[in-house]
């Protein structure tokens, strides 16, 4: 008879990527139940992409609502992000950040020592062409990633 080994052969500590698409919900989801199991912690991670544009009359005003809106919106999810993750009793830390979703993720990742990332798939089409997030995670292979559909 062998013994049975009390450790964790799992995650310790997961990120999760959110960008409020259903695919990104049914990520945290994922995360939370395999965090729970595991008796992990999750770093969940909002990145809000640079707004791309020339220069027009009025821009600097734009800006700052843009800036206004952005962080209105990550305050939301945390909020939300926070909650669901209480009522799974596990513990998460929330950061939005801003710049290239992949970059910003990868740079958490190696902050955190994460030994696991989840994100949502990807619903653009461009993304079959051009590759998704996902992909991109999946080819650096620095973690083993989990893509929930």
């Amino acid at each position: 008879m062998s013994l049975f080994e009390l450790g964790t052969d799992g995650p310790t500590s997961i990120l999760v990527g959110l960008d409020g698409s259903i695919t990104s919900a049914r990520a945290a989801s994922y995360a939370a139940g395999l965090a729970r199991r595991q008796r992990a912690k999750v770093t969940a991670v909002y990145v809000v992409r640079p707004a791309m544009g020339l220069a027009v009359a009025g821009s600097a005003a734009l800006e700052v609502a843009r800036r206004e809106a952005h962080a209105e919106i990550a305050d939301d999810m945390r909020r939300e992000t926070e909650e669901f993750f209480r009522e799974f009793g596990v513990p998460i830390t929330f950061i939005a950040t801003s710049g290239d979703p992949f970059t910003e993720l990868c740079r958490v990742a190696e902050e955190i020592r994460a030994d696991a990332v989840v994100v949502g798939a990807s619903a653009h089409a461009a993304h079959r062409l051009a590759g998704s997030l996902a992909v991109r995670l999946v080819k650096a292979g620095r973690w083993p990633v989990t893509v929930v559909p």
